[in-house]
């Protein structure tokens, strides 16, 4: 980007309304240039190639090529093409898998347009704009290492469900005790979208389908 000009932004997402709405808003701006809208990965690689847009703000959940995919995609082909991922759900799982294919920024869809300028002129200007909970949430999932594919340094352990890592143990137990997801973010200082993420890898290791089900199989094995 030529110094002082504004960024020039390229909208990726598959919902109509959503990219149109995201223009509209971001036209309104004096710092940005919205350069044009893409509706799906493939569609954003090609016009990448097209525009040449400064900034992709990119969605992660579409059809025929999603973003992390376009986002990795683009690290390799358009390496000085900054990716902000604007996604409706961040949990740790999608977080990662975004940051790990090369995106330098991650804000939810309920950030407002001066948090999207914001994340928009630093990923223009080569630094990571991260919203603040999402911040949080990384660290919590850099904390928890076997969201990274790194294992705990504590062996599996707990109510005797094997395959839970002590943290998923942990949480299953407080599942049993009664406790809200908000109850587990405040008891362990997590936040509740970490909670929900251990929650369902709990949910996948023991087949659980729901919490009363977990409960019962827990309760089932204490005894």
């Amino acid at each position: 980007m030529t110094s002082g000009a504004h960024p020039r932004v390229l909208i990726v997402d598959d919902q109509r309304v959503v990219r149109e709405g995201l223009a509209t808003l971001l036209g309104l701006l004096d710092s940005v240039h919205v350069a044009g809208a893409a509706n799906d990965g493939n569609d954003a690689l090609a016009q990448v190639d097209a525009l040449a847009p400064d900034v992709v703000l990119m969605d992660l959940n579409m059809p025929h090529l999603d973003g992390v995919e376009a986002t990795r995609a683009l690290a390799t082909s358009h390496p000085h093409v900054p990716v902000v991922v604007l996604t409706t759900y961040a949990d740790d799982e999608r977080l990662l898998a975004a940051l790990r294919a090369g995106a330098r920024g991650f804000l939810t869809k309920d950030a407002g347009v001066d948090e999207i300028e914001s994340a928009v002129l630093a990923a223009a200007r080569g630094h990571a704009a991260l919203a603040p909970d999402v911040q949080l949430q990384l660290l919590d999932a850099l904390r928890d290492g076997d969201h990274l594919g790194v294992p705990d340094a504590d062996p599996p352990a707990g109510h005797g469900l094997d395959g839970l890592t002590v943290r998923e143990s942990e949480i299953a137990g407080l599942i049993a005790a009664g406790l809200s997801n908000t109850d587990i973010a405040d008891r362990l200082f997590v936040s509740t979208a970490t909670v929900k993420t251990h929650i369902n890898h709990i949910f996948a290791k023991t087949g659980a389908r729901d919490r009363a089900q977990l409960v019962a199989r827990i309760l089932s094995e204490d005894r």
